[in-house]
């Protein structure tokens, strides 16, 4: 059973590229870290196979926030006393963290700013051609 999912998380471990030795296509694994309502914590395993998505994990280093988009499988693991712990897998579709929020913001104020500056740079208005300019016959 896999189901839609939209989190948000922190990064447990930097992310690392991979390559599939089957297909020899290029993905990014980590583990991220997402806080539960009781206060404990519920630690997933992240797989990114989009190029978009494998690029925005790399950017990032272990301990940045990001918010998740994807399909999660449940699973489970044993502690070391034998109780069940809640765990999971989730292949992302889309990454969005406070970094690539702040280059967005940046590129948007400084298209703002380009734009600003050309609208002082335009031309004035040609002048008003009237009957004082016809050729005469």
């Amino acid at each position: 059973m896999t189901i839609e999912t939209l989190l948000t998380a922190t990064l447990h471990a930097k992310p690392e590229q991979r390559t599939s030795t089957r297909t020899g296509r290029a993905y990014v694994t980590v583990k991220v870290r997402v806080p539960a309502a009781d206060g404990d914590a519920l630690y997933l395993f992240v797989t990114a196979f989009d190029a978009a998505a494998c690029a925005a994990l790399l950017a990032l280093n272990a301990g940045d926030a990001v918010a998740l988009a994807g399909t999660f499988k449940p699973t489970a693991w044993l502690d070391r006393d034998g109780a069940a712990r809640p765990s999971g897998e989730l292949v992302v579709s889309q990454v969005m963290s406070l970094y690539g929020l702040k280059r967005r913001r940046t590129a948007a104020a400084a298209a703002d700013t380009v734009v600003a500056d050309t609208d002082q740079r335009q031309p004035a208005a040609p002048k008003s051609i009237g009957p004082q300019d016809w050729p005469k016959p």
